[in-house]
Formats: structure tokens, C-alpha cells, sequence
């Protein structure tokens, strides 16, 4: 679900409606935390409406926090009844939930399965057909449109896509080594078949020839989804001022007396008399004054509290903080509130590249913290401002050709 704005975006962007779904491991929860049963296997849901957004959104994140870190993220049948209301759901081949019963020869189990699929998604569930070419889905298929007609299922032929075209198969199948830290002559790792590409709609009906029924609900399928994963601008979190002080007065109270303390500290020299003084401070008061204008108006106030309020219990606490990196290293109101150690006035930093009235964006600070101790700073951010408003954020890389 990472890839959903982006994918959502793009698809919008050239006129196409997309189809937002995720497979989701179905399974029976351990009672210890971080172990999972490891008879999960995967149910395809597909969001419908915005409704069925939201709970696929919520099912995924509570598969992956319920039990912590380690083991399968998954959910249960019954997590799955709360949520899902505006969700398609799809039965997956052999390593869906239905095909693992079928494949185990459990007739019957498979056939109550498929009742209580049926009652959790009422006429929005489809038995899943593909052809791989793999010995299972053989087994299992004539059982699969046996079920569906015995309880009035449809039946949805899909191909599952890795790659585009069959000449990548084997580029591919080397990045499975690569994931799976094996070698291509290995015979006990995970395999896959040319056939899993991308297929073209004609290729799709040539396949299933016999099932013409199953192809037309492809498209049955992708028009009764009509949703895309929503655009928001950030919703900023109100810092908790002191007595009824708004937001803008506690900055500007917090910059003023915060660049005094550095003036003293880092600008003025012994030998300086009143006159140099004042003559010294000048530029920064009138940057300082400037800057604050810009952040107040553009209503990023209590978002320079909030950084401030992180550092300084940081470093009360004797964390190791980094002095400041990346383009708000260039603000005097950061400098002022010790979000940061440099000076931007001596090494002629620009506040416009970090923060831009012309260019609104939302302001960045680059902030290291030390490794061995940022599990501290988390914990006391999400004391502070609430664990349903804190997030982390994280880096997708690509394995590319250099």
C-alpha cells in the first residue's frame, strides 16, 4: 500500500481509474507477540469506494503493529468481518485460503470457507482462477468452479503479474536470488514461470477460452472500482502553549530571548562597547524579525515549537544532536530556539532555501540524533504529542543497474 498515492497519481495523471488492493495474509494470531501461525496464506481485497480505502488502509497497519516486529503480518477472519465494508474480496490460486484447503484434499472445509467469505463480502466475492501452468492450480481448479457454482460464486480469471514481458523473466528471476540470498542453480528456492508477466487481454481470453464468464468479470471487477488514494496537505499537530499565549507569541517570545543567549554567547567580544554591540546584533534582530514574519504567516509556528521542544529534551537528557544540516541550517529563528548550532549570518546562509513565501512547501529540518539513543527521543515524542500522531517515515530503495 506504500505505492498507492503514487501509483493512484500516475494512473489519474493518464486518464486511467485505478485499481487500489493489497493480497493480505489470512491467519490464526499466536498468543505470543511476533510469532504467527504459519498456516496464513493470502486473500486479495480491493478497495471499491473510499470506505473500502480506509479499511484496507487500516487492516494492512494492523497486520503489521498488532503483534510487533517479527513473524507474518496478518490478520484474522474476524478482523476482516469489521473491516470490510467497501472491499472486494478475491480468493487467490493455490496459495489463497480456499486453494490450500483443496490442496490438502479438505473438501468441505474449503466449501464453509467459502460461506463464510461469502457472508463477510455479500456479492463481493469472486473465486479466483489462474493459469500458470503450475501442477497445483491443475489440482485444484475443476474443485474451484465446482464451489462456485454450487454456491452461486463468480468466477474471475486473474494472472499473477511480476513482470512485464516474458524476455525479463530471467532478470528477474535473479533478483528472486538476490532477495532470497541464493544462487539460479538452486533447486529449493522459490521459482516462478515465464507465464507470470504481465498478460495482454487477448492473450487472457485465448487462455481461458473455455471460461469466457471468468474474463468478462475481470472487467466487472476494475468498474465496480471507483476509488484513488486521497491527496491531503499536512495536517500539523497545535504545540501546547503556556496560559492563553497563541502559537505565533510563544515563538516569538521563545526566538527573541534564544538569539539574545547566542548574541552573548557567540557574537559579542569582550572588547565591544554598547555602540559595537548594537551594531553587531542589528543584522541578526532584522533577520530574525523578517523570518518570523514569513513562519507566522505561513502558519508553520507551532512547527518550529515542536522541533525546538524535541532538541532541547534531547540534549537535556545528554543525547548526542547534530548541529544542523540541509537548508534549515540557513534560519535564524532555528539557530535562536538551538534547533540548530550554525550561525547563518557568519556563513552567509539563505533563509529563502529553506523556507519560501513564493514556494510554499512544508519546512524540513535535517536532525541526526544519536543512533545508540534515538529509541529515547521516539518514545518521548510519542509521550509528549500522542503514539496516534507520531510516525516514521522510510526510504523505498530500487536495485537499479549502475
Amino acid at each position: 500500500m506504500f505505492g498507492a498515492l503514487a501509483f493512484s497519481e500516475a494512473c489519474s495523471g493518464a486518464g486511467v481509474q485505478p485499481i487500489v488492493g493489497c493480497d493480505l495474509a489470512i491467519g490464526t494470531r499466536t498468543e505470543q507477540p511476533g510469532q504467527q501461525s504459519r498456516e496464513a496464506s493470502w486473500l486479495l481485497l480491493l478497495a471499491q469506494d473510499e470506505t473500502g480505502y480506509r479499511n484496507l488502509t487500516a487492516l494492512t497497519s494492523d497486520a503489521y503493529l498488532q503483534d510487533g516486529a517479527g513473524g507474518q503480518p496478518l490478520v484474522t477472519l474476524d478482523e476482516l468481518a469489521v473491516r470490510a465494508e467497501g472491499l472486494l474480496a478475491l480468493t487467490g490460486g493455490p496459495a489463497g485460503p480456499v486453494g490450500r484447503l483443496l490442496i490438502d484434499g479438505q473438501v468441505k472445509a474449503a466449501r464453509a470457507l467459502l460461506e463464510q467469505l461469502g457472508e463477510i463480502f455479500p456479492a463481493r466475492l469472486y473465486i479466483e482462477l489462474m493459469r500458470h501452468g503450475l501442477p497445483e492450480e491443475e489440482q485444484i481448479e475443476a474443485r474451484l468452479i465446482a464451489l462456485a457454482d454450487e454456491l452461486d460464486l463468480p468466477l474471475v480469471a486473474t494472472n499473477d503479474a511480476y513482470f512485464l514481458r516474458e524476455e525479463t523473466y530471467e532478470a528477474h528471476d535473479a533478483l528472486l536470488c538476490i532477495a532470497q540470498n541464493s544462487h539460479v542453480e538452486d533447486e529449493n528456492r522459490r521459482r516462478l514461470t515465464p507465464q507470470h508477466r504481465f498478460r495482454p487481454a487477448d492473450e487472457m481470453r485465448a487462455l481461458f477460452a473455455d471460461l469466457p464468464e471468468a474474463v468478462d468479470n475481470t472487467l466487472v471487477v476494475a468498474r465496480r472500482c471507483a476509488v484513488m488514494a486521497p491527496t491531503r496537505k499536512p495536517i500539523l499537530p497545535v504545540f501546547s502553549t503556556a496560559g492563553d499565549a497563541s502559537e505565533a507569541d510563544a515563538l516569538r517570545a521563545q526566538a527573541e530571548a534564544g538569539l539574545e543567549r547566542r548574541l552573548e554567547a557567540q557574537v559579542y567580544s569582550a572588547d565591544m562597547d554598547d555602540a559595537a554591540c548594537e551594531a553587531a546584533a542589528a543584522p541578526y534582530r532584522e533577520r530574525l524579525g523578517y523570518e518570523l514574519g514569513v513562519i507566522i504567516e505561513m502558519q508553520f509556528a507551532g512547527y518550529f515549537l515542536i522541533v525546538a521542544d524535541i532538541v532541547r529534551w534531547a540534549r537535556g537528557e545528554g543525547i548526542p544532536v547534530g548541529p544542523g544540516r540541509g537548508s534549515g541550517a540557513g534560519s535564524v529563528v532555528a539557530w535562536s530556539l538551538t534547533i540548530t548550532d550554525l550561525d547563518p549570518l557568519r556563513f552567509g546562509l539563505l533563509f529563502e532555501r529553506f523556507l519560501n513565501p513564493e514556494r510554499v512547501s512544508m519546512p524540513d529540518f535535517d536532525i541526526d540524533f544519536c543512533p545508540e539513543r534515538r529509541d529515547e527521543v521516539i518514545d518521548y515524542v510519542c509521550r509528549r504529542y500522542g503514539k496516534d500522531r507520531v510516525a516514521q517515515i522510510i526510504t523505498f530503495g530500487k536495485l537499479q543497474a549502475r
